[in-house]
């Protein structure tokens, strides 16, 4: 691990609440900083050589550990491969740019089409492995093309048809692969128009969604013709809670942190939740988040 790794940055039994914005999850036996794609280039054919487990993540935005944490290695990407720099109308931004970052950067250059990811809490990589969307935008509709990392430690470019974007989803996540950067084609526009419009989303969310607890956002993904936070509410969900984790009442599309919960109590109320939407409508709810560990 060192000869790719500054030791500074390589952690032990490091406590994941610390990483994730739901604010819970046990120890990784292994948290690495990561800075360089060099670095991971190096670092994941060795891991996957002796065996192993190894995670990739962002901002950990989208991401519930387990309390008995994660056996194995936790690579993330941060702010040292977040760079970001204007291209034309373009953006090339480094998977570890925040999201929020990136489209104040586009505003500022006077680039739009950006607008929506203004208040995604993700990173870049995490958005486009995710296809990341809200208000009417998704990552599919800006990006051109993206740099990966594959297990063996092989480097290419993806066009946006390779990248087979769906709902929440992307070639990157079925097949395991790493992004490193990504381009996104945007548009002239005027930057006074396109912060008013970041501001109107910014004052949409706060008004709609409980951005006062810690929660991974949305925790289900739409399903076609159907809203989660209203089947949830219409199965009688409001508000119910396990433990110190609760489904908003304000945006019943959230499970939240409501103050010491633990991932089991998240998990169990994310469980309930499918249990009963499925048993009042019919319809099978999908998390959107991650779960990393044991949850047994």
């Amino acid at each position: 691990m060192n000869a790719y790794v500054p030791e500074e940055d390589i952690l032990s039994k490091e406590p994941m609440w610390k990483h994730t914005t739901f604010r819970v999850g046990g120890e990784a036996d292994c948290f690495v900083r990561i800075s360089s794609p060099s670095q991971l280039a190096g670092l994941i054919p060795r891991l996957k050589e002796n065996g192993i487990p190894w995670f990739i993540m962002g901002n950990g935005s989208n991401l519930l550990v387990g309390d008995k944490g994660f056996r194995g290695v936790i690579l993330q990407i941060g702010s040292k491969m977040g760079a970001l720099s204007k291209e034309g109308s373009r953006i090339r931004a480094g998977a570890g740019a925040l999201l929020s970052a990136t489209a104040k950067y586009a505003m500022e250059q006077g680039l739009a089409g950006l607008e929506f990811a203004s208040g995604i809490p993700g990173t870049v990589g995490g958005g486009v492995m995710m296809n990341a969307g809200a208000y009417g935008g998704e990552m599919k509709q800006v990006i051109r093309s993206v740099t990966v990392l594959d297990e063996n430690g092989r480097v290419y470019e993806l066009d946006s048809d390779a990248m087979e974007f769906g709902y929440r989803t992307s070639v990157i996540k079925r097949r395991r692969l790493i992004v490193l950067e990504a381009v996104m084609a945007l548009e002239a526009g005027d930057k006074e128009e396109i912060r008013a419009k970041m501001e109107e989303l910014a004052a949409r969310r706060k008004e709609k969604q409980p951005l006062e607890f810690a929660s991974a956002g949305s925790t289900f993904k739409r399903p076609e013709g159907y809203f989660a936070g209203k089947l949830i509410m219409e199965a009688g969900l409001r508000g119910y809670g396990v433990g110190g984790a609760r489904v908003s009442e304000k945006h019943c599309g959230f499970v939240i942190n409501a103050g010491e919960a633990c991932a089991a109590d998240i998990a169990a109320v994310i469980k309930e939740v499918r249990r009963r939407v499925k048993e009042h409508s019919g319809i099978s709810l999908e998390p959107e988040v991650i779960f990393l560990g044991d949850f047994t």
